[in-house]
């Protein structure tokens, strides 16, 4: 693959994310309209910073770094990032108008239990995709000072912040 390949990878993950913070405001304003409670919002321009750090870095390094494609790493990185996207459009359509960006609940709904959201043993399936892809989407083309810098971050940023938040404000809804 080439850097421009890879560059072309960036930009359409870039333009997900765009749509999906298009969608996140459609929903946001969708939940204050039925009382919608947010909750986190001061992790929240961290995580946007990540993000996109995430995709800057990732080409940058590789640009930088004379990153080279690694047929056998990054044609299965590639396959784990297309196939993260496609997991990511489930949870977006198993949450419907309650899935969002930020941390907001409207009390009173219930708990959403369809798609990956059956599974009691994976309470946040959204944040174990994103650690994957943050993963395998620099892995593509071998930027991996990219990787371990995200996944070391979000981590600090799922666990001590992120997740905490979105626990608390589930208790919201009813079981």
């Amino acid at each position: 693959m080439s850097v421009i390949l890879f560059g072309v990878l960036i930009v359409g993950t870039g333009i997900e994310r765009l749509n999906e913070l298009r969608v996140s405001k459609r929903n946001a304003a969708w939940a204050f309209a039925r009382g919608g409670v947010e909750s986190g919002r001061g992790h929240f321009p961290a995580m946007v910073a990540l993000h996109t750090a995430l995709l800057i870095g990732a080409f940058v390094e590789v640009v930088v770094l004379d990153r080279p494609f690694l047929p056998g790493l990054g044609w299965p990185m590639l396959v784990i990032a297309l196939l993260c996207q496609a997991a990511r459009i489930w949870i977006l359509v198993s949450l419907g108008r309650q899935w969002n960006t930020r941390v907001i609940v409207v009390p009173g709904l219930e708990r959403v239990r369809r798609g990956p959201y059956r599974y009691s043993w994976l309470p946040h399936p959204n944040y174990l995709i994103v650690v994957i892809e943050g993963i395998a989407l620099p892995l593509v083309h071998t930027a991996w000072i990219t990787a371990v810098v995200f996944t070391v971050l979000n981590a600090i940023l799922l666990i001590g912040f992120r997740i905490p938040a979105e626990d608390r404000a589930l208790k919201a809804l009813s079981a």
